[in-house]
Order: C-alpha cells, then sequence, then structure tokens
C-alpha cells in the first residue's frame, strides 16, 4: 500500500472519529473499522465526479449501514465532493449538510437516504435492475448511454433484516452482475457478539440464492480487498458478494467490542486513537498527499463526465430519436404530458371494481408512458395489474417492463426506491391493500426522499368478504394517511381513479392509490377539477349552505349519495363530499376548503369503511362516524356491509342524530 492510501485511509478514520466526537454523537465503530475498504472502492474503482456528483452514468453507491454515515462523508470529503470541513464539523447538526443518517438531496454524493438496516440493499438491488433495463433500451452499437455499477455496503445488521434475503433472492434470479455488495463482518452488535444471534453462513446463503461471493480477508489488507473488488466486477453473469472481516473501531483503547458502536471515543480515546494511527494534523485537517488525492479523483470524475457527454453527442447523431426518447425519459415529460392529456380521464363509466378501473388505466398509461415499469407481489391477476401485452423481465428480457416481484412485498417496495433513484424510470408496484403493513418501512423512506413512486393497493376494505379479518385492511388506511408526504388516494369511481394517477406521474412523491375488490355504483357526478384538489363537493343539496354535510371516500361515497336522496324526502338538505385524497385537500387554499366545508355547517357525518382516525379534523367535535374501528369477519361483502352499518338507512341515521331529530 503506497503512503498516499495510507494517509487517505487514515483521514477517513480520524475524521470520522472527530465527527463524532465534536457532536457528541454518532457512530465511530464501523468508520474506524471499514476505512480501508471505503478508501479502496472510492480510490481505486467507482466512476464518480467530485465536480458533477449526480451525472447520470455514474456508479452509484448505497451506504446501507446508514449509521456508519460520518465515514461517508469523509471519503466524500477526502475526494474532493463539495463536503467541506465546515460540513464536517456541523455533523448531525440543526440545518448541516451532514445528517445522522445519509440523507440523498441533502449531502453531494449521496445517492441513496438510508439508516434503517437492510433497506439499502434492496434500494441497491432496484438501482442495479435499473441499469440493466435502461441499458437494454438505449445502449446500441457504437452507443454506450448506460453503462455502470451499483455498489452497496453493508454490515452484520443488514444481514439479519429479512428484507435483505428478499432483496438478494431478486438481484439473484434477475442475475444483476453489476451489482456488488460489500458485506462488513465485524461481528458485533449493539447487543455484544454476534455468536449469540448471528452464526448462519452468510456466504452459502448467497450462493444459494445465485450469488457470486469473494471472500476478501483482513480489511486491513487492501491489497486483498482491491483484488476481491476486481474479481467481482470481473463476474457479469451473477451479483457479487465480497465479504470483509474488519475490527470495529480500529485503533480505538476499545476496539472489538460493542461500546465503540455507537458512542464516541472522549478526549482519552481521541488521543489514544491519534497516537495508534501516528497522526499529526489538527483537528479535522488532512496531509497535503490528501489533498493532493482529492485533485487527482476531480481530475479523473472530470474526465468520466466527459467521456459520457462524448458518447450522447456521438449517440445523438447516430441515433437521434433514441436520443431524443432517452432525455424524456430522464426529464418526465411523457409522464407529465399523459397527465395532463384527456385520454388518461376517458374511462369507463360502468359499474366497475376499481381495481378493474386500475386495470384500464395501466393500459393507458402503458402506451403513454413508456418508462412506468413495475410489478405486483404475486397478485396481479387480482388486483389488476397485468398489462396485456408488456413483456415481463427476465435476465434474458432486460428490455420488458413488467415485473414478477413474487411473494416478496418488503424488498418489492425498496426495490421500487432504488428504480426511482436511479433515475429515468417511473416505477409502481401493487399488492393487497392489508400487506401494505408488510411495506410500511419503504414507503416511509419513499417520502422521506420524495421519490415518485406508485403504490397500488386493492381489496381496500371488509368488502374483501369472505377471507376474513387477516386480509380486511381497517387501520390501514390511517397508517398511510399518517406517514407526511404520501398522497394516499381512495377513489370512487373512473374520474378519481384517472386522478389519482395523474397525480401519481407528476409529483415528486409517493403515491399510493387504494382500490375496491367489489364494483362501485356509476353516479356520473365526479369531476376531474374537484378530483385533482383531493376533496370537493359531489352533489350540493338544495340548499346554498347544507343542514348537514355527508363525507366518504372509495365505496362509501354511493353510500352517501344514497343516504342523501333519503334525507330529502325528510326535508333535510344534505351536502355530500368525496374524499378521494386527505393529503392534497389540506394542501388547498383556505378559501376553496371552506367552500367545500363550510366552518358555519357543524353538523357532519364520516362514512369509511376503515377506521375513523383520519376523520376528526372534518367532522369536528360534533359530528358522527360510520367507520370501521373493529376487526371485520368472515363472510359475504354484503353481509358485512349491513352488520357494520353501511347502509344508506345507518347513514341517514347518524345524520339526523347530530341535528337532534
Amino acid at each position: 500500500m503506497d503512503k498516499t492510501m495510507q494517509d487517505v485511509i487514515k483521514s477517513v478514520r480520524v475524521l470520522s472519529a472527530e465527527q463524532v466526537e465534536k457532536a457528541k454523537s454518532g457512530h465511530p465503530g464501523t468508520p474506524l473499522g471499514a476505512a480501508p475498504v471505503i478508501a479502496t472502492l472510492f480510490g481505486k474503482f467507482m466512476k464518480i465526479s467530485p465536480n458533477d456528483p449526480d451525472f447520470f452514468d455514474r456508479d452509484r453507491f448505497v451506504l446501507s449501514s446508514g449509521h456508519a454515515s460520518a465515514m461517508l462523508y469523509s471519503i466524500l470529503h477526502v475526494c474532493g465532493y463539495d463536503v467541506k470541513k465546515e460540513d464536517l464539523e456541523s455533523f448531525r447538526q440543526y440545518g448541516s449538510r451532514t445528517p445522522g443518517h445519509p440523507e440523498v438531496g441533502v449531502t453531494p454524493g449521496v445517492d441513496c437516504s438510508t439508516g434503517p438496516l437492510g433497506q439499502g440493499v434492496a434500494d441497491a438491488v432496484g438501482m442495479a435492475l435499473a441499469e440493466r433495463m435502461l441499458a437494454a433500451k438505449f445502449n446500441k452499437p457504437g452507443c454506450n448511454l448506460v453503462d455502470h455499477y451499483t455498489y452497496a455496503f453493508c454490515g452484520d445488521g443488514c444481514m439479519m433484516e429479512g428484507i435483505e434475503n428478499e432483496a438478494a433472492s431478486l438481484a439473484g434470479l434477475w442475475k444483476l452482475g453489476k451489482l456488488i455488495v460489500i458485506y462488513d463482518s465485524n461481528r458485533i452488535t449493539i447487543e455484544g457478539g454476534t455468536d449469540v444471534s448471528f452464526v448462519e453462513d452468510v456466504a452459502a446463503r448467497h450462493k444459494a440464492l445465485g450469488w457470486h461471493v469473494v471472500r476478501a480477508g483482513n480489511a486491513e489488507n487492501v491489497d486483498a480487498v482491491a483484488e476481491a473488488i476486481a474479481a467481482a466486477k470481473a463476474e457479469d453473469g451473477r451479483p457479487s458478494l465480497v465479504i470483509v472481516s474488519s475490527t470495529i473501531g480500529f485503533g480505538a483503547p476499545n476496539a472489538g467490542t460493542s461500546s465503540v458502536h455507537g458512542a464516541p471515543l472522549g478526549e482519552a480515546g481521541m488521543r489514544a486513537l491519534k497516537e495508534a494511527l501516528d497522526w499529526k494534523c489538527e483537528p479535522f485537517e488532512v496531509p497535503e498527499s490528501v489533498k493532493a488525492f482529492a485533485a487527482d479523483m476531480k481530475k479523473k470524475g472530470d474526465k468520466y463526465v466527459r467521456e459520457w457527454k462524448d458518447e450522447l453527442a456521438k449517440a445523438e447523431k447516430q441515433y437521434p430519436a433514441l436520443v431524443k426518447e432517452f432525455r424524456e425519459w430522464l426529464d418526465g415529460s411523457a409522464a407529465k404530458a399523459a397527465a395532463e392529456s384527456d385520454e388518461l380521464f376517458d374511462v369507463s363509466a360502468a359499474p366497475a371494481a376499481t381495481r378493474n378501473l386500475c386495470g384500464e388505466l395501466l393500459g393507458k398509461i402503458d402506451k403513454l408512458v413508456p418508462n412506468f415499469v413495475g410489478g405486483s407481489a404475486d397478485l396481479a391477476p387480482s388486483n389488476c395489474t397485468a398489462i396485456k401485452g408488456r413483456e415481463y423481465y427476465s435476465p434474458n428480457s432486460s428490455g420488458g417492463k413488467a415485473i414478477h416481484f413474487g411473494v416478496r412485498e418488503h424488498a418489492m417496495a425498496a426495490v421500487c426506491n432504488g428504480l426511482a433513484l436511479h433515475g429515468g424510470l417511473r416505477p409502481f408496484c401493487a399488492t393487497f391493500f392489508v400487506f401494505s403493513d408488510y411495506m410500511k418501512y419503504s414507503v416511509r423512506m419513499s417520502a422521506i426522499m420524495k421519490l415518485p413512486v406508485t403504490y397500488i393497493l386493492s381489496h381496500d376494505s371488509i368488502g374483501v368478504g369472505e377471507d376474513g379479518p387477516t386480509h380486511q385492511p381497517v387501520e390501514q388506511l390511517a397508517s398511510l394517511r399518517s406517514i407526511p408526504g404520501v398522497y394516499v388516494y381512495r377513489p370512487c369511481d373512473g374520474t378519481e381513479t384517472a386522478a389519482a394517477f395523474a397525480r401519481a406521474l407528476t409529483a415528486s412523491a409517493p403515491t399510493a392509490i387504494v382500490t375496491s375488490r367489489q364494483k362501485l355504483a356509476a353516479h356520473g357526478l365526479s369531476t376531474r377539477e374537484g378530483a385533482l384538489k383531493g376533496g370537493y363537493v359531489l352533489m350540493s343539496g338544495r340548499k346554498k349552505t347544507p343542514d348537514v354535510i355527508l363525507m366518504a371516500s372509495g365505496s362509501e361515497v354511493g353510500l352517501c349519495l344514497e343516504a342523501a336522496g333519503k334525507l330529502e324526502e325528510k326535508g333535510v338538505a344534505a351536502r355530500v363530499v368525496s374524499m378521494p385524497c386527505m393529503d392534497l385537500f389540506d394542501e388547498q387554499s383556505e378559501e376553496y376548503k371552506e367552500s367545500v366545508l363550510p366552518k358555519s355547517v357543524r353538523a357532519r357525518v364520516a362514512v369509511e369503511a376503515a377506521s375513523s382516525m383520519c376523520w376528526g379534523k372534518y367532522a369536528g367535535l360534533d359530528g358522527a362516524y360510520v367507520c370501521m374501528d373493529t376487526f371485520g369477519e368472515s363472510a359475504p361483502a354484503g353481509k358485512l356491509f349491513e352488520k357494520f352499518g353501511f347502509t344508506a338507512e345507518n347513514v341517514t341515521k347518524a345524520a339526523l342524530s347530530v341535528l337532534g331529530k
């Protein structure tokens, strides 16, 4: 190992420990142990550009062990990215560009927000899949627009999480040869040695899943680490797992113990570390050799960008139509045009389950938005997401735009996050609504990263019927609506379903479209404009200011219309408000919201075959609820709706009750 690489490794170690020490918070253990690995990867292998960190054909890097963020910030600083000394000094502080866990869009050079263990590996699988799919579409003889690797770094904790196994299974199935996962096995977790919790043969497991496995040995042997990564790059038919053994907290007095995982070293510990490493620099400073290394990394990066731009210019001459389409996939213009088209909203007006309307709309989107890709967790025929004529992706058909995820909801959602993070594709995935709980953290990460992932969630209520309470979602709507930045649509008909997709195609945020199994009546009253505002007056009644407001989403909108008719017969003026997307309605102007839900009308009834929890802000102290605050039962859907009070008669009764009649 040459002197410069020694200094780079020491810099990563000391800078990481200094960040944690100054913040009095963080995780020094992994950065101290794995610094040789990260320095070797970035310094010798990755196609990156510190001056242009987002250039399209760069290699992607995911720190699945997100708690080791100080290591990532240190290597970015050392490589010449716009991560300055002042950024390192403000680690974990309010408003800094170096938050406690990596956040995409906050720190230059961070490709993925990470923290929940295992998620990053699954995100990386999605990135590698995106690279493969885009390469199949846009690489032609003499034209190589998409050609890069995806690297992920993970530890023992990631390997214990079930999502890693699901994702690894998919990566092996898909033969993602440009995916390289580096597994830092330091054999320590917060509670102590892994011998008490994790003794499986990780290498054998991944080999069984179709991976190429390389053992790099001790992390301190950078030549062996480099040979292992080179061997992984040479294997193009399988994803590669590079296993490295490091000493957690290398150089610190408490190295090799759980106590070094997540606590500052302290003044004495920092002195001991610097003595062990023979470190002479002032705090947050690096040697001249490391500054020269950063300059070289910038030059290399500029060359990578120049070469790719030359490739793009050459392709534009040879394949102008293809490059035009490539740019459209990257900028999302086709999706925007589709969302604004009348064709999208030309949906069947006949009575239909919204899952069927969803299928109809997916067929339209397939023609309008060629980079809208995705699939289902083995439920496509049931949630109507099998798009007729669309080819499925496989290792032998990399251009296929439909994806068989199998029964893997955990990984499916995270893979879609990776597809979206990569750029060039707009992903969707689908399952039964009740199983969205399996995907909860990935949906949350979609929202944190502001990713345009579309979640299609069918079988939305006790309308599932005979399958019983295990398959009947009750609390899931409240759960999804509670996640900031997720737009949850529960449409009542084709117009509202089209609005949900229009929103999904243009949003810089995740959209969940919750659809019914049972057929819904076609009332013909919904409007495109209203649905795109998230909530609107569906039926005004005979008075400008109604006596009572009936509010609902999805299948219960029709119920409210029936009840409004019954109330009119009794001389009560009822307004019906459809609320397909509370999140979007809440963003409207106060004037608009007042026009839909006037404050002067306190008599309100919320009707939804799901938890009442979300409706309080609309129903108010005087309102009533016809909702599901218990689990369902196993019986035909019609019987269940009657038993649990989802009838026009019961809604009418609730309305009269709030009016004191």
